[in-house]
């Protein structure tokens, strides 16, 4: 039986809530589950252990559809692609290994200049992506940090096998991006950071990090080995190594659902005693009557009152950790 990594078990988790709160079709949980644990008898085995019946013929009928998904964005936040307020595009730039990575980059419209007030530019913000690729929905979030005055950069974490677009079947994406170490996302986090450090217009001694789900579990592995960064905003991802959390040096807002099934909250409470033993700046939020995602406004666990609150809560975080304290 195939061992499966941190981020692995996260993900077969993930999908079996989804099943189970009916946004996954049986079908489609499994064929994901089938794709990380490598094989039919490990991934049944794994279910039954998860309380996934034996699919019967009568529980094949009574499965009923997956609820369906918005199918573009809702929140008051959102930033239009054609908003004159911002200038956004793909870009590519140099990786670990003479690789080449792609990301979407976003910027206040005119912004790439040095500052008035004697900044050496914009600050920015790096952005990692749910375990679906670089999304319209992530575009959108890059926009989103764009408009509140950041350089931001949304890294495509599938830029080996040429970008998310490229991958022909999207199911296969989060086993791509969960299979062997993950510590290539964060050196591709790491080469986005080297990058900006060169550009004009960029002041990457304002730096910090933000994502989502699968995500949020990178920018925790990112804060323990990118000291650069001055502040970070995990959106209910899994914990750190506990042994790692002494070696952060940003300032850490966590984002977390209260819902006791979310599996991204396993170890959160190891999580902040780690970090409060090693007098880290933290603090690791709750929001109330919330679900895993609910930040994500083309999802249907979106909770607009709450989605709202914790944005406002991390740009009031980056904006004391990260342009104040430069």
């Amino acid at each position: 039986m195939k061992e499966l990594n941190q981020f692995e078990r996260y993900l077969v988790h993930e999908f079996v809530e989804d099943y189970q709160d009916g946004l996954l079709s049986r079908r489609d949980m499994v064929a994901r589950v089938v794709r990380i644990t490598g094989g039919v008898a490990t991934t049944a085995t794994m279910l039954t252990t998860l309380g996934v019946a034996p699919l019967t013929a009568s529980a094949q009928s009574a499965t009923p559809p997956p609820a369906p998904t918005p199918t573009g964005p809702r929140s008051p936040d959102s930033v239009a692609a054609d908003d004159s307020r911002v200038e956004a595009g793909d870009i590519t730039f140099p990786g670990p290994d003479g690789s080449t990575l792609l990301a979407y980059q976003a910027m206040a419209a005119g912004g790439a200049t040095p500052m008035a007030d004697g900044a050496a530019g914009l600050p920015v913000v790096l952005i990692c992506h749910e375990n679906r690729g670089l999304t319209d929905h992530i575009r959108d979030v890059a926009r989103r940090w764009a408009a509140a005055g950041y350089l931001a950069c949304a890294v495509d974490l599938l830029s080996p096998e040429g970008g998310t677009a490229a991958v022909a079947d999207p199911a296969d994406i989060p086993a791509i991006l969960t299979d062997g170490d993950v510590g290539r996302h964060v050196a591709s986090f790491q080469a986005a950071a080297a990058y900006y450090a060169d550009q004009p217009g960029a002041d990457t001694n304002r730096l910090g990090m933000t994502d989502y789900c699968f995500g949020g579990g990178i920018t925790w592995r990112c804060a323990t080995q990118m000291p650069e960064l001055k502040a970070a905003a995990p959106y209910y991802g899994p914990p750190p190594p506990l042994e790692e959390v002494p070696n952060i040096t940003a300032a850490v807002l966590g984002v977390y659902s209260d819902d006791p099934n979310d599996f991204a909250n396993e170890g959160l409470q190891e999580l902040i005693a780690a970090l409060e033993e090693a007098d880290i700046t933290s603090d690791i939020k709750i929001y109330p009557n919330t679900q895993h995602a609910f930040h994500n406004d083309i999802s249907p666990r979106w909770n607009e009152e709450q989605a709202q609150a914790a944005w406002a809560d991390t740009l009031a975080w980056f904006n004391q950790y990260v342009i104040e304290a430069s």
